[in-house]
């Protein structure tokens, strides 16, 4: 029997509706995949072929991205990403959940794994850390009402500024695969194809809030994210691209933090997005740590 697409579905989380993909399979373990930022639930569909046979896979589309409806205030935190995250294991009684999440997203799921250790049964953090120690260190050194004001100045930008348009859907795909040159056009094509909206006038917009260049500071402490990190108790597996731009925590420090249930993979031949860059061996390691055992 030929496989059906996922399905849309929709919950509450802090009066706002947010938007997720349920591949079906009710009865199988549940495997949530959290995507980045300015990304889109559809990212994970690759992943998601390969898993819901075994698994029963939920993709959830953040606020402020995908189709999930946008802040009013334009003003996203971190926290208000990991309440959205509680709210949906929640609602959905999915504790205890394997994880699998990109990017902030990984941020986002880390940060649940260690706030209810319980409920997480095995997390993948691809690149999920946020800035690195040394990123941290030299904000740091600015004057605390800077940052401030430099927020200011973005959310004042991101309201005066048209939401960009692209003339045609070949322009925008041109850009997504600009960002991301290990992508083959095939995958740039279904990426763009689920993260743009088409406007009145036939143009081409992305769908996430523009007011997500413009984060806040007001974020816990380096302090309080170690000591989430510290609760962790699931198998934990961070992953890495050798190519990125982001710190790798076992040669950062952060490892350190985490009990002996976490490790490190570093890829070469992979930038930010290791899941679309390395997808074959991604999905190899992945299939073998997350188990059904």
């Amino acid at each position: 029997m030929e496989l059906i697409g996922p399905t849309s579905q929709s919950y509450i989380s802090q009066r706002t509706r947010l938007h997720y993909v349920d591949w079906g399979n009710p009865d199988a373990p549940p495997l949530i995949l959290l995507h980045g930022g300015r990304d889109h639930c559809r990212s994970w569909d690759w992943a998601a072929e390969q898993l819901r046979a075994d698994w029963h896979v939920i993709c959830p589309d953040l606020r402020g991205h995908g189709d999930s409806e946008w802040n009013n205030n334009g003003y996203y935190t971190t926290i208000g990403y990991v309440y959205d995250l509680a709210q949906l294991i929640h609602q959905l009684d999915l504790a205890p959940v394997t994880i699998v999440a990109h990017s902030m997203g990984g941020n986002i799921a880390v940060r649940y794994a260690g706030l209810y250790p319980d409920n997480v049964r095995k997390l993948v953090a691809i690149e999920g850390l946020g800035p690195s120690p040394k990123v941290q260190s030299e904000r740091s050194k600015r004057p605390f009402h800077d940052h401030w004001t430099d927020w200011i100045d973005k959310k004042r930008d991101a309201s005066a500024r048209s939401i960009r348009k692209y003339d045609t859907f070949a322009t925008a795909l041109d850009r997504m695969h600009e960002a991301n040159s290990y992508l083959t056009r095939d995958q740039a094509e279904h990426l763009t194809r689920h993260a743009v909206i088409r406007n009145e006038d036939g143009t081409y917009s992305w769908k996430f809030d523009p007011h997500l260049h413009a984060w806040p500071m007001d974020d816990m402490s380096i302090k309080h994210q170690q000591e989430l990190w510290a609760r962790i108790t699931c198998p934990t597996r961070f992953i890495y691209g050798a190519d990125s731009w982001a710190s790798n925590p076992e040669t950062d420090g952060r490892l350190k933090h985490f009990g002996t249930n976490a490790s490190v993979t570093e890829y070469d031949r992979a930038g930010h997005w290791v899941h679309h860059d390395r997808f074959d061996d991604f999905m190899a390691e992945v299939k073998a740590f997350i188990g059904l055992h």
